[in-house]
């Protein structure tokens, strides 16, 4: 592994002293327990012994899951069957020294194994239980399977993504699932702190569904008070313009923004149309939307004379906002990514080691670190269920 690539980890962690219990299955719990560990936090994932589904899910090295690996990161598996009431005892004695238990079941299927929040804080009154479902633990949705994609369906994302004569456009990546992973990781350190304010711990509700609408930014309160609906507009947006993807002469793209009205003077100027800046209409971004199409014709015809590194040139130059259209193996020859570290090489004893998306934000002080990737099934059973929990 290159050196650049070790972390140190000679600073202190900001959740070592968080114990979480991970339930959770596939994607948005695990995430979310994925993010606490990266700062530390001792994470026991408890697995079916058939294992978390994510096993099965995409990618595979030499049958080693790449998708598990990153997502769950930093944790121990123990393997556990919940629904065996012989492993209750197990069960409880874990959850009674933790801090947080995380899970992403239908709601009240803890409840039929007898671990309702109820009996979980009799046990333990100081535990923080997350729960992340499709659309809730209440409401007549509560008991629909809830997934990712029937949030980017639901939240309005999908009926405004895609080329305006096109059909509605799903992520190809679990995007309402990442966003429901932050937010249960965010109400469960919530939770944490407000537990020295209130003596106990409580349960937080995450749904899927709602974190993908509150992403949505404010499509709510525009239609509450001027009744618009969002369009599809391909890669362009009704808020501001010049705001699309565009070709190179080499046949690259590149993705132009000018959300003020002072950058889209500059990119005017840098293809060769002044003129369009002294148009009533360019002083706010809804005036230059509804001449979108001017804007694009301009933009596409002097963009597509040159090559990709000089069109990225000239509007750095120009102090103008534009950046390459990248695919993934783009992201890892890119020297501000290799500078900041984005992504890292970690050891692993299957796959020698693995690269992966690093830890999002940096602490100054107390920096998060991917210590090793996710385990094989049931790698810590005798470990943790013997009392060794580090």
């Amino acid at each position: 592994m290159p050196e650049e690539d070790v972390v140190p980890d000679s600073t202190p962690a900001p959740l070592a002293d968080v114990k979480v219990i991970d339930i959770g299955t596939l994607l948005a719990a695990p995430f979310a327990a994925a993010m606490l560990g990266d700062f530390g936090a001792e994470v026991i994932k408890i697995e079916h012994p058939t294992g978390d589904p994510l096993r099965g899910y995409g990618y595979q090295c030499d049958d080693v899951p790449l998708l598990w690996k990153s997502v769950n990161r930093n944790k121990k598996s123990v393997v556990l069957d919940l629904k065996d009431p012989q492993n209750h005892r197990r069960f409880m004695d874990l959850v009674t020294g933790a801090d947080v238990l995380i899970e992403n079941f239908r709601p009240g299927t803890l409840e039929r194994w007898g671990f309702s929040p109820e009996v979980l804080h009799k046990a333990n009154p100081d535990l923080v239980v997350t729960r992340v479902t499709g659309f809730g633990q209440d409401g007549p949705y509560a008991n629909r399977p809830g997934f990712g994609t029937l949030a980017e369906a639901m939240s309005g994302l999908a009926a405004m993504s895609g080329e305006r004569d096109g059909p509605p456009l799903l992520p190809a990546f679990p995007l309402a699932d990442v966003m429901a992973g932050v937010q249960a990781a965010c109400a469960t350190l919530i939770a944490l702190h407000a537990r020295r304010r209130i003596g106990r711990g409580q349960v937080a509700d995450v749904s899927i569904t709602e974190a993908m609408i509150a992403a949505m930014g404010a499509q709510v309160t525009a239609y509450d008070k001027l009744g618009v609906i969002p369009r599809r507009v391909g890669s362009g947006s009704d808020n501001n313009a010049p705001r699309n993807v565009y070709r190179c002469a080499d046949g690259r793209w590149v993705a132009v923004s000018a959300p003020a009205r002072s950058v889209a003077e500059r990119v005017v100027r840098l293809v060769g149309r002044p003129e369009l800046a002294g148009e009533p209409w360019f002083a706010s971004g809804r005036g230059r939307v509804s001449h979108r199409a001017v804007l694009d014709d301009a933009l596409g015809e002097y963009i597509g004379r040159f090559r990709r590194d000089e069109v990225i040139a000239a509007f750095e130059d120009a102090g103008a906002a534009v950046a390459p259209i990248y695919a993934v193996d783009d992201v890892l020859r890119d020297p501000h990514f290799l500078a900041r570290q984005a992504t890292v090489a970690v050891p692993d004893d299957e796959l020698d080691s693995v690269r992966m998306p690093n830890v999002a934000f940096r602490l100054s002080e107390t920096p998060g670190r991917i210590r090793w990737p996710g385990p094989r099934l049931g790698e810590h059973t005798d470990d943790v269920l013997n009392g060794d929990h580090r």
